[in-house]
């Protein structure tokens, strides 16, 4: 089965274009699912080093997701190994020819939850605190231009690390995505905060900045890691004293729920945030509902 998974994912890779990170995950996904039949084929006293993937049934499949949630697995989590389950035995029925025995397993159906989000003047604050007397050291200034752009763009983290000097046009305050989510290119708007803050790092960057270089890097100069962002955003909300469970994806919740908040159309913010469906979109008319209605219970005097 390890063959044939290594198979399918330079297969996906070159045909499809898929992203880096969905071929990596399908990958993954794919060969947990191979660990867990080669455990179970030991717990029944067949030692074997591999699986043949001509012999998986689709009670294996369900088997392996139902272990998933009795192990308490998210339920994204057990949709998106059976996404991956599913690619894979489609990859083999356009090749090979040979039915899938996934095409009738449904998935779970997803908890919708909405969004956490930071209110405007709380995200001023997580902005505008200083962790030190002195705002003007390479990685303040470096922190705040990571802050001001991700809420201001509604970037992904994965986008921003990812930026380049050459993608931002600083005079039409814009910034190109390269090969965003669906390997789709999409220019969105900077606000002016955060090309001042983008502006003030790069002039503080230890190591000198070339057109091609990235924009957000540790001050060795390599290009910081989305889990590096994460640490940085978890420890300025721990030193501001905000409780909301915000990751750097919720700064691009924030974006969305604010520009609709004030105005903005929901096929406009679609296209900043790079939704391939208007109604990926539309979660955000949720926690705008929500919080008006919040302001109403707490503004109006008869409820």
């Amino acid at each position: 089965m390890e063959a044939e998974v290594e198979a399918f994912a330079a297969a996906l890779k070159k045909a499809s274009r898929a992203a880096d990170n969905t071929v990596t995950s399908y990958r993954r996904d794919l060969l947990a699912f191979r660990s867990f039949m080669l455990e179970r084929a030991a717990m029944v006293g067949r030692r074997v080093d591999e699986i043949e993937v001509t012999g998986i049934t689709a009670d294996h499949i369900r088997s392996y997701l139902a272990e998933l949630m009795k192990n308490k697995a998210a339920r994204a989590t057990v949709q998106r190994r059976l996404s991956a389950i599913k690619a894979f035995f489609r990859y083999r029925e356009t090749t090979l020819g040979e039915a899938s025995p996934a095409r009738s397993i449904r998935s779970p159906k997803n908890e919708r939850r909405l969004p956490s989000i930071l209110q405007p003047d709380e995200v001023r604050r997580l902005i505008e605190f200083s962790l030190s007397p002195d705002d003007s050291t390479p990685a303040a200034m470096r922190d705040r231009a990571i802050f001001e752009t991700l809420y201001s763009s509604g970037l992904r983290v994965g986008e921003l690390v990812g930026l380049n000097w050459r993608d931002i046009d600083e005079e039409l305050g814009m910034v190109m995505v390269r090969a965003g989510k669906g390997n789709k290119d999409r220019l969105v708007p900077l606000g002016e905060p955060a090309l001042d803050a983008l502006r003030a790092w790069r002039r503080a960057m230890p190591v000198a900045w070339e057109p091609d270089s990235a924009v957000i890097t540790n001050l060795r100069g390599g290009r910081l890691t989305t889990r590096s962002v994460e640490m940085i955003l978890q420890r300025r909300l721990a030193a501001v004293g905000l409780s909301a469970r915000i990751t750097p994806h919720g700064l691009r919740h924030c974006f969305a729920t604010h520009m609709l908040g004030n105005g903005a159309d929901l096929r406009s913010i679609q296209e900043m945030l790079g939704h391939a469906s208007l109604a990926t979109t539309q979660r955000y008319t949720h926690v705008s509902v929500n919080h008006l209605k919040e302001v109403y219970r707490r503004a109006f005097p008869r409820v």
